[in-house]
């Protein structure tokens, strides 16, 4: 097993009392509106992913730090977590990340989920692809597709079908990270991505991400109704501190997080529930799923934020049932990547891209207007 492939294994070490103190790796340079978490816990055993026995000359030396001596593509806090959670054992048995190696101690490191082969081979997976030429191509993601291969979604992604699709072209390999997708979209979210075929596509487009010039919108049915027809939110976003599938809302003098802004505009009030446009100045995990709860909105249908529950209307039964039967139309958050611009790298020329609402979107918004129309 490659060191590169130990240190994604590493990547996802999640011991539930120190998730708080760290994110997983790419949160916080990663230029996307949300880089969707997996929600599988794994087995209840362990598995061995490294091994390696202290020579007979060793000084005694921290753990962390010998093992990142024998990893080197792994930061020693990713060891510390590791040894927090209990996966680093010294002759079978955990210990603590300032235990000191001696000669002919046994270091494993064992994680709570098996081995796997990283590579990322191509899947037939239909794509909507929106647009394509020689340097990139843009596609509409279906709700409940995966963007990236993870922990207990290793096959079956979004990534392996666009490597079936480029299979043929020369010098695209998916296991290569300088090209491929420039930013990502939760599972249960849908709309548009860009993906790039070549190195300085992928450069170029990354460099937009980074300064802010690229143009995406987004449309979202959440809970509630607002005074104000449009408006800013501002507040960094991290790890929340009790729940880590969610992400958290924190003031911007505090220090803590990410800097975040998000702006909306209500399209359409059905009472109730409003569709709402965002634009993203910034690009948070679930940065509008996060902006929204804090403000008091939830995404209708989001079950990690609190949008499964019905939180305005009636207590009539007959409400009630019409609700339930909403979130069963749409059983994902109700959030579309609904436009995106940029600068075509190689041409120079401005490109805007729209994908239609999905069926279950455009049925769920299709209910509440027939609701408010003859009951508000």
């Amino acid at each position: 097993m490659s060191f590169q492939e130990i240190e994604k294994d590493l990547a996802a070490v999640r011991p539930a009392d120190v998730l708080a103190e760290t994110a997983p790796t790419g949160e916080a340079e990663a230029p996307f509106e949300g880089e969707e978490e997996d929600e599988e816990e794994g087995g209840g055993g362990l598995y061995e992913h490294f091994r390696v026995v202290a020579d007979k000359g060793q000084q005694l030396l921290r753990v962390d730090k010998f093992l990142q001596d024998h990893l080197p593509d792994t930061s020693r806090n990713r060891i510390q977590l590791a040894a927090r959670a209990g996966f680093i054992h010294v002759n079978e048995r955990p210990v603590k990340s300032n235990y000191r190696v001696k000669p002919g101690d046994v270091v494993t490191l064992l994680l709570d989920r098996p081995r796997h082969d990283s590579a990322i081979l191509p899947e037939e997976i239909p794509l909507d692809i929106v647009y394509e030429d020689a340097d990139l191509m843009v596609i509409n993601k279906p709700a409940g597709l995966v963007v990236h291969p993870g922990c207990g979604n290793y096959t079956g992604t979004l990534v392996n079908a666009i490597a079936w699709h480029l299979r043929d072209v020369p010098g695209y390999d998916p296991n290569d990270p300088a090209v491929g997708l420039v930013h990502r979209i939760d599972k249960d979210t849908s709309g548009l991505l860009v993906v790039a075929k070549t190195p300085e596509a992928k450069t170029a487009l990354g460099v937009q991400f980074f300064n802010k010039t690229t143009r995406r919108r987004y449309n979202a049915l959440v809970w509630g109704s607002f005074d104000q027809s449009e408006g800013r939110i501002e507040g960094n976003i991290a790890r929340h501190p009790r729940d880590r599938m969610q992400m958290a809302v924190f003031d911007p003098a505090s220090g803590v997080g990410k800097h975040a802004v998000t702006h909306y505009r209500v399209l359409e009030n059905f009472g109730y529930v409003t569709l709402v446009e965002c634009v993203l100045e910034t690009g948070r995990t679930h940065q509008i799923r996060a902006h929204m709860k804090h403000l008091g909105h939830p995404l209708f249908s989001d079950e990690r934020y609190g949008g499964t529950q019905i939180l305005r209307g009636t207590p009539a039964a007959a409400y009630t049932a019409f609700v339930r039967n909403c979130f069963a139309l749409c059983p994902r958050q109700a959030l579309h990547a609904r436009t995106l611009g940029f600068r075509h790298p190689r041409t120079g020329r401005e490109m805007d891209f729209s994908a239609p609402l999905p069926p279950d979107m455009e049925q769920l918004i299709d209910r509440w207007r027939h609701y408010r129309d003859a009951y508000l």
